[in-house]
C-alpha cells in the first residue's frame, strides 16, 4: 500500500514513516504543497496524510488542488485524505471535511490512533 505523507516537520516525518513501515506501508514524504500535487499527478496513492500548517500552501489549499485535479481528470476513486493537525477546534475539523478531506486526526497522536484511521480506508 502506498501512502503520501505531506509534512514539513522532518522529525514528525521520521516518526510517522517509522510507524507506518512497521505495517509494511510504502511511504513517500514531501514537505510542501507543490511537491504533494506533483506526486499525486505522477503516482497513484492509496492514501494521503495531510498536515494543515505548511509553508506556501496549507493543507486545505493542497486538498482543494488535488480534488480539482481528480475532477478534471475524471479519477474514478479519489484518494482518501486524512488531515493530521494540531488545530483541534470544531471549525478546523469542519473545514477539513468541507475542502474534501475524508478523516481528521489531531496531533499529538499515537501509532495506534494513526493505524486505526488508516485502516478505515486501507483494511488490514
Amino acid at each position: 500500500m502506498d501512502i503520501l505523507l505531506v509534512e514539513d516537520n522532518l522529525l514528525n516525518q521520521k516518526v510517522v514513516i517509522f510507524n507506518l513501515r512497521k505495517y509494511n506501508y510504502n511511504v513517500t514524504a514531501v514537505t510542501n504543497g507543490f511537491e504533494a500535487i506533483e506526486k499525486v499527478k505522477q503516482q497513484t496513492f492509496d492514501l494521503v496524510l495531510m498536515d494543515i500548517m505548511l509553508p506556501e500552501m496549507n493543507g486545505y489549499e493542497i486538498t482543494e488542488a488535488i480534488r480539482k485535479y481528480e475532477a478534471e481528470n475524471e479519477v474514478d476513486n479519489p484518494v482518501p485524505i486524512i488531515a493530521i493537525t494540531a488545530n483541534t477546534l470544531d471549525n478546523d475539523r469542519e473545514r477539513c471535511f468541507s475542502v474534501g478531506m475524508n478523516e481528521y486526526l489531531p496531533k499529538p497522536f499515537t501509532s495506534a490512533q494513526l493505524i486505526e484511521k488508516i485502516r478505515i480506508f486501507i483494511p488490514e
